[in-house]
């Protein structure tokens, strides 16, 4: 009888502590962010100024990295509807658009002022900073 009245215990203890610090309170602090890249020369300057953002939330956030060119990222680029050649793309929480400070941000293309013309988008690494403050929750 103690037995099972300890097992009752113990699987109590365990529902408790994992629905509270388990999977659970996890997803909820923590967004994915997926981004597709050219492992090309240009875009690499851009992407360690991305990598360095990305740092700055640590665990809030889970990162995965496709290169363009890689069998992982053309079955990436099918899964997300990607056709046509475009250097850079960012996902958070599966999105790519996003309203900051009342404009329309999408995470496509180098960011405004880098890379070559052609390929920039009409985004700033500080508006991917106030996006993932605001999915963390960061102040």
């Amino acid at each position: 009888m103690k037995k099972i009245l300890l097992g009752c215990l113990l699987l109590a203890f365990i529902s408790f502590f994992s629905s509270t610090y388990g999977a659970s309170a996890y997803a909820a602090t923590t967004s994915r962010v997926e981004v597709l890249y050219m492992n090309h020369g240009p875009l690499m300057d851009t992407l360690d100024r991305i990598k360095a953002v990305f740092s700055a939330y640590g665990d809030r956030i889970r990162v995965s990295w496709y290169d363009f060119e890689s069998r992982e990222g053309e079955a990436f680029m099918a899964k997300k509807g990607i056709r046509r050649h475009i250097p850079l793309v960012i996902w958070l929480d599966d999105r790519v658009q996003f309203q900051i400070d009342g404009k329309e941000i999408i995470f496509a293309g180098f960011p405004t002022g880098s890379g070559p013309r052609f390929f920039q988008g009409k985004w700033t690494l500080t508006d991917l900073q106030k996006v993932l403050d605001q999915l963390t929750g960061n102040k």
